[in-house]
């Protein structure tokens, strides 16, 4: 939730050079080899705190995000964007007083962003007493992302207030001091638990994965902070997740994944996971990392860990104040050439700052306001590279590519960079049985104009190469249909 801005070096910079081209207006060719496949497609998403807890009642939106239907917002009808996975956030803040205590709130944190938590009085243990009606509207759009297909995953900022040793649920005085009280390490890990089985039971969700923390080693979780927060140094994470796995089995739910750690940057996910001892990497079933190294960062390590542990990879939070959505464009097809995740989530698809956002509102009035061209451009991934697809590796770091095998459907998704015109010429010359017709492609301009996911269908392949002028700027997809490895 915190951008980050990495300058590279050594290797790195290698990478990155290699990855975003060095002469970034010269036309360019990126090979496509079927041969290098890097797993399953499972999809794409966003976590619901905090734009649900404002708008997480209206179908409208649900729509929008979670299907692929036109519709209609403010008169303009929108791409849905065909998101799959839905990132529930178990709140830590309830307004009540046990045993003359109250939570502090920081004088920072505005209200939307005060997620209300079930478990409101430590004293009371038994759960189907808890307030099961808290937390309405983001409870609706979980509900609603789940009727439209959505996989889910429950996931924290903060545990509640209560167990926070200062009972503020936004962090510590000290930012690199852990907040969970010592005596509620195992009482978090078993809140999860119990709310994953109320879910369940209640509401009709079943989690496919539990993450207990959200950027925990990171050191910005302040009392004074404008958020839900809490640091976990690596030592605490090993225990709280051992004890999660552990209270999710007493509730009968051993096919529950566990998801960790969430951190900021890709650097650190790999600190925190080559932290872990073998008891604790056996209970993590998914390693989560957020994006906001922007274009710094090992991806291609952190994929190597994980691979080599034998885990899911999913960059489970990415953001960046670039209301264009060139950066976004640009730093998610580089995890597509080094991450290789087989998932990819946007944090705040709503929020109050245009820039980040796909649709922004105004923080006091709660009114959704206007459409960003970051929408747009995300139609262009989520709407053509869709769950079950082979993810396919691009020989440079401006593409994304993916394949259903069972349509023949191959999907090129191509973003110049540069501040100039280029062509771009995609080789195919590895595959099989290529279209000899028209191809139909969309484009999205994150400059100017009206080019807002516009679709054509103009261009043909050159034997098996496919050459395509791009804007400054400019983001194409190329469905190519009939086609064979």
């Amino acid at each position: 939730m915190v951008t980050r801005r990495t300058v590279l070096s050594g290797a790195a910079a290698a990478i990155a050079a290699t990855a975003i081209g060095t002469n970034a207006g010269a036309d360019q060719t990126i090979t496509i080899d079927p041969a290098t496949s890097y797993g399953t497609w499972e999809g794409w998403g966003t976590s619901l705190a905090w734009w649900a807890n404002v708008f997480g009642d209206r179908d409208d939106f649900a729509d929008l995000w979670f299907t692929t239907k036109s519709v209609t917002y403010n008169g303009t009808t929108l791409p849905g964007l065909g998101m799959n996975i839905a990132r529930y956030n178990l709140g830590a803040c309830s307004w009540n007083t046990v045993d003359g205590a109250r939570m502090v709130a920081s004088p920072n944190i505005p209200r939307f962003k005060q997620i209300e938590t079930f478990w409101q009085d430590w004293r009371n243990t038994d759960p189907n007493s808890w307030q099961w009606g808290a937390d309405a509207k983001q409870r609706a759009s979980v509900v609603k992302a789940v009727a439209r297909g959505a996989i889910t995953e429950l996931f924290s900022n903060s545990p509640a207030w209560w167990m926070c040793i200062n009972h503020n649920p936004s962090g510590a005085a000290n930012a690199s001091s852990n907040n969970l009280q010592s005596w509620n390490y195992r009482t978090h890990a078993a809140y999860m638990a119990e709310v994953a089985r109320q879910f369940r039971d209640r509401f009709g969700v079943t989690f496919r994965t539990v993450e207990p923390f959200n950027e925990p080693a990171s050191n910005y979780w302040s009392a004074t902070g404008k958020q839900e927060g809490c640091h976990f140094d690596p030592s605490l994470q090993r225990t709280v997740l051992q004890y999660l796995r552990q209270e999710l089995n007493n509730r009968g739910l051993s096919g529950m994944r566990i998801a960790a750690s969430d951190e900021t940057s890709y650097d650190v996910a790999r600190s925190t996971w080559n932290s872990f001892d073998a008891t604790t990497k056996s209970v993590v079933n998914q390693i989560n990392v957020h994006g906001y190294q922007g274009s710094g960062g090992r991806r291609d390590l952190l994929y190597t860990d994980a691979r080599a542990a034998g885990k899911v990879l999913w960059n489970s939070e990415s953001g960046e104040r670039d209301g264009t959505g060139l950066t976004m464009a640009s730093n998610l097809c580089l995890d597509w050439r080094w991450l290789h995740p087989t998932a990819w989530c946007y944090w705040q698809v709503m929020d109050p700052t245009p820039e980040w956002a796909m649709i922004a509102y105004d923080p006091n009035t709660l009114r959704p306001g206007a459409v960003q061209r970051k929408l747009y451009v995300l139609a262009q991934f989520t709407r053509h590279i869709r769950p079950g697809m082979r993810i396919i590796s691009a020989s440079t770091g401006n593409a994304a590519v993916a394949y259903d095998p069972a349509a023949r459907r191959l999907v090129l998704v191509g973003v110049n960079t540069a501040t100039s015109a280029q062509t771009i010429t995609f080789d195919l010359s590895r595959f099989g049985t290529l279209p000899t017709g028209l191809i139909t492609r969309w484009s999205t301009s994150t400059t100017s104009g009206s080019d807002r996911y516009t679709q054509r269908t103009d261009v043909r392949l050159d034997g098996k190469l496919l050459r395509v002028p791009f804007a400054a700027g400019q983001v194409q997809t190329f469905q190519l249909d009939g086609t064979s490895v």
